[in-house]
């Protein structure tokens, strides 16, 4: 039996990752806030400690004992600048995290990046680890994005000063124990009947369960600084909003969102955020996502070093309902 520690388990992915680990016979520590709600995971064995991301010292302490840290915890958003706050999250609270498990001496780190850490396509081919990082020149370097990109940065430079870490790179997930929600909100905005219209643009939509249980395949046979993608499925906007409309029920949003209007509507949440600092629901960044064909990516490399497996997307989105529905975050 093993002791892995988390960062970030309240949040989709780390309250998934934790209970996989459980479900695998480990011992599972994780990270809190005090502010932190917790009721979603009521029913895993977590061991939970106050640290915040903010604090070295803190982490240092939760990390000690740990034969793995696995590092969740970030903030996403969607402005087109980098806030304050999110550069403590995502960047200066990465450089914690390697100085605590430094300082802990934690045989292996697992840190969770994303795929806009990556690159984006120019021809409609999936992206794989190796492709440069190129949002800036195609205009979706967002606050997150960029973020991302840094903090991901400072780890494998963690690497080449000799720490033991390996990266992971997840896509768009569903599943259940989405409580704020985060990803979810799509699915809980088409079973609402919220979404005025459809785009064309790509996204890769994945297994939450499967990211999970690829992090841990990650720990356990990744090659030291390397990176890998942890994706699924390569869908339109238009056919996952099909997808889940099929699954809740419900009918889908019958026409696309002609881009000129969705422009207009990115550029109201660009003023918005420059000039009354607010975090807008949509930017042009956000729209210029919704229109891409270059989001797309490939995991063939977890699969051939991780045996890392791509479930069908519809059981993920069912439990995530179900999940969803048991909260009266949807109606029965």
């Amino acid at each position: 039996m093993s002791l892995a520690v988390i960062t970030g388990a309240s949040g989709l992915l780390g309250g998934n990752l934790a209970a996989e680990l459980l479900a695998a016979g480990h011992q599972v520590r994780a990270t809190r806030r005090g502010s932190t709600k917790l009721e979603h995971l009521d029913d895993l064995a977590i061991e939970w400690v106050e640290a915040d991301l903010v604090s070295a010292e803190a982490l240092t302490a939760a990390f000690r004992g740990a034969d793995v840290a696995f590092h969740c915890a970030a903030q996403v958003g969607v402005r087109k600048g980098v806030s304050p706050e999110m550069r403590e999250a995502n960047v200066t609270g990465t450089a914690n995290v390697l100085a605590a498990v430094r300082a802990a001496g934690v045989p292996r780190l697992v840190h969770t990046s994303s795929v806009v850490a990556v690159g984006l396509s120019d021809d409609g081919t999936p992206c794989r680890e190796d492709a440069p990082w190129n949002f800036t020149e195609r205009g979706l370097a967002d606050g997150y994005a960029i973020t991302k990109h840094e903090a991901e940065q400072l780890v494998h430079a963690a690497v080449a000063e000799g720490l033991d870490a390996v990266v992971v790179n997840p896509t768009y997930m569903f599943g259940p124990r989405d409580a704020r929600p985060s990803s979810g909100q799509l699915i809980v905005d088409i079973a609402r009947r919220k979404v005025p219209g459809w785009t064309p643009g790509y996204n890769n939509f994945a297994d939450v369960r499967d990211v999970a249980r690829g992090m841990i395949a990650a720990w356990q046979r990744g090659r030291r600084g390397e990176r890998y993608i942890l994706g699924g499925h390569n869908m339109t906007y238009r056919s996952i909003m099909e997808t889940i409309a099929e699954v809740a029920g419900v009918k889908p949003p019958r026409l696309g969102m002609p881009r000129p209007i969705a422009a207009l509507v990115g550029r109201i949440g660009d003023l918005s955020e420059r000039l009354l600092d607010r975090d807008p629901l949509i930017t042009s960044t956000t729209v210029r996502y919704a229109y891409t064909e270059g989001f797309q990516f490939a995991s063939d490399k977890a699969i051939a070093d991780l045996g890392y497996t791509i479930s069908p997307v519809e059981p993920a989105i069912r439990d995530a309902i179900a999940w969803f529905r048991a909260r009266r975050m949807l109606p029965s």
